[in-house]
């Protein structure tokens, strides 16, 4: 099932750097050269094969110069429609002192706790279990 969310999410990713690729007037292997990845790389991103860390996509965003948030959100690391908690999750993608892998063990741990609030379930110390 997560799968197909992941997919979906890929396929309107590359959709959209090809068309910022194009309005920006860049050949595929242009972008890629500017933005530091491999040509085949890049064309698989655009085609939805693959998804991109938070790192390609900076990488990606700055060369297009256009906003890497905007890269966040049609890759589905970030979304819009939340109004909660988008910038603590940039501000993780952002941080150079985390790795790829940290950054995400980050933003599971931050969706876990927003899907819990959502559901009305207590995260206090007490209710976990711990001595305040």
């Amino acid at each position: 099932m997560a799968q197909g969310k992941v997919g979906k999410t890929v396929v309107s990713l590359g959709d959209y750097l090809k068309e910022q690729r194009t309005t920006a007037q860049l050949s595929l292997r242009q972008l890629a050269q500017q933005a530091g990845v491999s040509n085949p790389y890049l064309s698989q991103i655009e085609r939805g094969l693959r998804k991109p860390s938070a790192e390609v996509l900076q990488q990606i965003a700055k060369a297009l110069r256009i906003s890497a948030e905007q890269l966040y959100i049609h890759a589905g690391i970030v979304s819009p429609d939340d109004g909660v908690g988008g910038s603590v999750e940039i501000a993780v993608l952002n941080d150079t002192a985390l790795t790829e892998r940290q950054k995400q063990s980050l933003l599971d741990v931050y969706q876990s706790f927003l899907a819990l609030n959502a559901t009305g379930q207590s995260t206090s110390p007490a209710a976990a279990g711990d001595e305040a």
